[in-house]
């Protein structure tokens, strides 16, 4: 395990991210400009659900896709479930339903960094994994908004330790909260979901054909453009850090130790089903990350008491560089160590 996370450290997109980290952290004045950055975002969706798409022409939905599919669904409605009860009696109920929906879901670029690692070992996971990305979205999504809904009916008797009102909160009581039907179209409409989604099928129905074109562009420039976005992200990552002092030593290890218990919750759902060792672990890496691009902006609509300084920065700031340089290694030994 120690030899599988010093390789994933010394992988040059992931020493990018350590680099963008450290240049945030002294205040250094490098920057990339928002538009390249978006730009490269929107690419490595592109290019993940067309390759996804790819491989899920060649296999086609069969059993093991199936299975995965189902653990995936399972993970992403109990996550989220459990992590509320877990922190609704430590923090305000707000704060604990956002975290809670937060973790429910999932982290692209964790995804495609997982993917990547795989490529490199030569344990590439089946298509039906960026299915699998696709669906933990949604049931989160609906999570966030039954938590908040839940919250809000019972709010009188919320009054357990850590509670606050909204106005306490630095939400003021005038903000009304978007209707569940205009949070779920926002949510379903989202342009990054819509990206994935619509490259993935492009990828199932153009076929070898399709993939033979697009090869240079998927394949060829992909790993150089993902250490491009790592620096990025982690110049990002470093920016996040300095909310860290809203966060507080609980929540702070909760980000540090949650995503080795989604793992653990996965391996547990996973290795009965019989998956193999690139589907455990990227199973692993989608139930250990937590989203910081689409059910952030839900939440911000969904639950506006919550505090981004507070779900977001534990998301970002904490579980994604844990996850980066040291989980998803971890999370490959065991999957190997139990599966292999």
């Amino acid at each position: 395990m120690n030899s599988e996370v010093l390789e994933s450290l010394t992988d040059p997109a992931v020493l990018f991210f350590l680099l963008g980290l450290f240049v945030g952290v002294v205040r250094s004045n490098l920057e990339i400009p928002p538009q390249i950055a978006k730009f490269l975002s929107l690419y490595l969706l592109m290019a993940i659900g067309f390759k996804g798409g790819q491989a899920l022409s060649q296999t086609g939905l069969t059993g093991e896709a199936v299975k995965v599919l189902g653990a995936a669904v399972l993970l992403a409605l109990m996550i989220p479930g459990v992590w509320f009860l877990f922190l609704r009696s430590r923090i305000n109920a707000y704060d604990a339903a956002a975290i809670a929906a937060t973790y429910g879901s999932v982290s692209a670029v964790t995804f495609v960094v997982a993917s990547q690692f795989l490529v490199n070992r030569g344990d590439e996971a089946g298509g039906y994994l960026t299915v699998a990305l696709v669906i933990m979205e949604s049931p989160a999504i609906i999570m966030a908004v039954l938590l908040a809904t839940w919250v809000r009916t019972n709010r009188p008797a919320e009054v357990s330790v850590g509670q606050h009102s909204p106005a306490e909160s630095g939400v003021e009581e005038s903000r009304k909260p978007l209707s569940i039907k205009e949070v779920l179209h926002e949510a379903f409409t989202d342009g990054a979901h819509l990206l994935l989604i619509g490259s993935m099928v492009i990828g199932a129905v153009s076929g070898k054909t399709g993939g033979e074109a697009m090869a240079p562009f998927t394949q060829g420039i992909f790993k150089g453009l993902l250490a491009f976005f790592l620096l990025e992200m982690g110049l990002l990552v470093s920016r996040q850090l300095r909310e860290v002092r809203d966060v507080g030593p609980f929540l702070i290890c909760f980000g540090l130790f949650v995503p080795f218990v989604n793992a653990a919750a996965a391996f547990a759902i996973g290795w009965p089903l019989g998956l193999a060792v690139g589907d455990l672990t990227l199973l692993a890496a989608l139930a250990s990350s937590g989203s910081y691009i689409v059910v952030p902006a839900v939440i911000r609509y969904a639950i506006p008491e919550a505090r981004p300084s507070r779900y977001f920065t534990l998301a970002l700031g904490i579980t994604f560089p844990v996850n980066i340089a040291i989980g998803i290694p971890v999370y490959y030994a065991v999957a190997s160590a139990i599966a292999g």
